[in-house]
């Protein structure tokens, strides 16, 4: 594949994002990249970005390696503070960043769906990507474009395969002390996108946030999986999850 990450200065977080909004609606099928605010917390990039915000872009292309050069010109006219791309296999793309997480992080998690990058929803990430309270703390928009945007979205549980983005706000210390940090800019950042979101999150991405935001991530489907849940598992054993309740 041909990616990698290219970052422009927090303050330019709604420009980028207003672009990038319409750039992915002509891209190929083959080039996808999520969006995010973030802090670089430190190696491997280098020592002048280190412990500054960023929006940032992590890009992946798929396709003709002979084309690559072609499909980012366009990125890289946006002239990024910095980029990394180029041709690496998928699995060193995929795990770029492993090394910033290690285990035993404290973590704290709120997600949504959107449809758009209207002024709102982009100001929002400008204000609380000025505002991430530890270096690992960040904000990620995942496309939802391609194959998967075209299955028709009552074929499977998922129910939002119309939605343009999957959002995750991820607060992350290595400490327990900084919990409330964390978790209070995750719930500010939350609450500032929610009203604009389409109402549900993937499911991977939720804390415990009760059983209607399980129902509204799954919409119309959520009846169907209940008729599921009472043939397959009607005493509930599988119930240490975003939990579809048995009604039998």
């Amino acid at each position: 594949v041909f990616g990698g990450p290219t970052l422009w200065p927090i303050e330019k977080t709604e420009e980028i994002m207003e672009w990038y909004h319409e750039f992915l609606n002509n891209a190929p099928d083959e080039l996808n990249g999520f969006i995010a605010t973030l802090i670089i917390p430190g190696p491997p990039f280098p020592e002048h970005l280190h412990n500054k915000q960023f929006c940032a872009i992590v890009w992946c292309y798929s396709g003709d390696m002979r084309k690559a050069d072609e499909v980012f010109k366009p990125i890289l006219a946006k002239n990024p503070i910095f980029q990394h791309v180029g041709e690496m296999p998928y699995p060193a793309i995929q795990t770029l960043f492993d090394g910033l997480f290690p285990t035993g992080l404290q973590w704290y998690w709120r997600a949504d769906f959107f449809n758009d990058m209207r002024h709102e929803i982009t100001a929002a990430h400008l204000e609380y990507g000025s505002k991430i309270p530890t270096p690992l703390s960040q904000m990620h928009l995942y496309p939802i474009s391609g194959a998967a945007s075209r299955v028709g979205k009552e074929e499977t549980p998922w129910a939002y395969r119309d939605a343009k983005y999957a959002g995750v706000i991820v607060g992350v210390d290595p400490s327990p002390s900084n919990a409330s940090k964390i978790t209070n800019w995750c719930k500010d950042y939350w609450e500032a996108l929610h009203p604009y979101s389409s109402g549900g999150a993937y499911s991977n991405f939720m804390m415990d946030e009760g059983q209607e935001r399980v129902k509204a991530s799954y919409k119309g489907n959520y009846d169907r999986l209940v008729t599921i849940k009472n043939k397959y598992d009607p005493k509930n054993l599988f119930r240490v999850n975003q939990n579809i309740k048995p009604t039998v």
